[in-house]
């Protein structure tokens, strides 16, 4: 077992670089699209992360290290299929990208996790034509910032868990604008590049406590403080022929930036049967409104405060039913909505998405299979702007043993 850990650890992480994605144009602002949403099981419960599992990472609040009775490595991959749509026209993508990889170990009070993940994506391709038809303005972008976490839980109490991560974060985000005339034999280009790096901290608290014989209260919180990134920034302004042969180019002077990474705060509660069901909510608050972007001189965006809404839960038939397989399947569905606090146009970019996913035990095993869909649509048409409606189907692998177990017979 440990060896299958370890080699799927380093494959991998060798492909890590290759893994971000995302066909979104609103990942031209900010660090991009901010991809991880949870793991494979919180997501399919529209990323409500407030419930304990002894067998699962929870990587949303690092004080559920703590409840894990495993050693758990877990690592996930989505398929994701965009439809993106303004007033005149729409065109479709698809992307299959790697979430995170992860590796849980408790020992009695204190668990440690450390892992890997892409934290945001910039991945569009945008086609403006004038209205003459003489002008032809592409924008493109690709890249984006990825985080490698170690964190600390531990058991305060039978009822009360806290816990912290320290995460890295670090990427390159390459964006090109382009510029066609009719007529004319060259093309102008702007290619803006920004490596990134900054280190920020997350911290969490959860209490859980008997309300009934059977029924379990569960509340969480967590606080990431605001955290500053630092972007080495470059700009290159070019000529190209329509074969692709630069003419000539111009390597234009920008400051490296920083930009402040947002506070951020959750709080959620629920109640259910342990290994049976369970139902909760959660409320995420970001303090937006001091965001900014890579470059100073990009001004068409503003930020406010965010918000998101989970509502969310599992059913399990039987856990103890042997004989039929299904009665053990995990069965998870939520409702997400979202205020991301982005403002383009005056118009707030708002997220909204249905959830639902399976667990599935892997038979003489406390390993499981997860699979989780998320249906939903982010900003509007309105304004010039596009809508994108997305389903993503995710794919995760949770793998457990037990490692510090003293043997009771020499």
């Amino acid at each position: 077992m440990i060896k299958k850990i370890i080699v799927s650890f380093c494959l991998l992480l060798s492909l890590v670089s290759f893994a971000q994605g995302t066909s979104s144009p609103y990942s031209f602002y900010g660090i991009g699209d901010v991809r991880f949403k949870g793991t494979v099981e919180n997501r399919s419960m529209a990323g409500l992360s407030i419930i304990p599992d002894s067998i699962h990472l929870n990587l949303q609040n690092p004080a559920q290290y703590a409840s894990l009775k495993y050693i758990s490595f877990a690592v996930a991959g989505t398929f994701s299929a965009n439809r993106l749509s303004n007033d005149t026209q729409t065109e479709k993508a698809q992307r299959t990208t790697l979430d995170y990889l992860a590796l849980g170990i408790p020992n009695k009070k204190v668990s440690i996790a450390f892992g890997l993940m892409p934290y945001s994506s910039v991945g569009y391709r945008i086609n403006s034509l004038s209205a003459d038809g003489n002008t032809l303005n592409q924008y493109t972008g690709v890249g984006g910032i990825n985080k490698v976490f170690f964190g600390v839980g531990y058991k305060l109490t039978k009822k009360i868990n806290i816990g912290i991560d320290a995460q890295y974060n670090f990427g390159r985000i390459e964006t090109d604008n382009s510029l066609a005339v009719n007529g004319l034999q060259n093309g102008s280009n702007e290619q803006n590049v920004s490596n990134a790096g900054g280190l920020n901290f997350k911290t969490g608290i959860t209490y859980n406590t008997k309300i009934s014989k059977k029924i379990t209260l569960y509340t969480a919180a967590t606080f990431s403080p605001q955290a500053n990134m630092r972007f080495k920034n470059q700009r290159l302004i070019y000529t190209q022929s329509i074969s692709g042969v630069v003419v000539d180019y111009i390597d234009v002077p920008v400051e490296n930036t920083h930009m402040k990474l947002p506070t951020k705060y959750s709080l959620g509660f629920g109640f259910g049967e342990m290994r049976k069901w369970a139902v909760g909510t959660e409320v995420l608050f970001q303090n937006h409104s001091g965001f900014g972007n890579r470059y100073n001189d990009i001004n068409t965006v503003n930020y406010v405060n965010a918000t998101k809404v989970t509502i969310g839960g599992y059913y399990i038939p039987s856990v103890k039913n042997f004989s039929k397989y299904f009665s053990k399947v995990v069965y998870r569905a939520g409702f997400r909505y979202e205020n991301t606090g982005l403002l383009i146009n005056d118009q707030k970019i708002k997220d909204a998405a249905v959830t639902f996913g399976f667990g599935m035990p892997l038979k003489g095993t406390f390993s499981n299979i997860n699979l989780g869909c998320e249906l939903g649509s982010r900003g509007t048409a309105k304004a010039g702007l596009i809508r994108e409606d997305y389903a993503n189907i995710s794919i995760g692998l949770s793998l457990n043993d037990r490692w510090f177990q003293r043997r009771k017979y020499d």
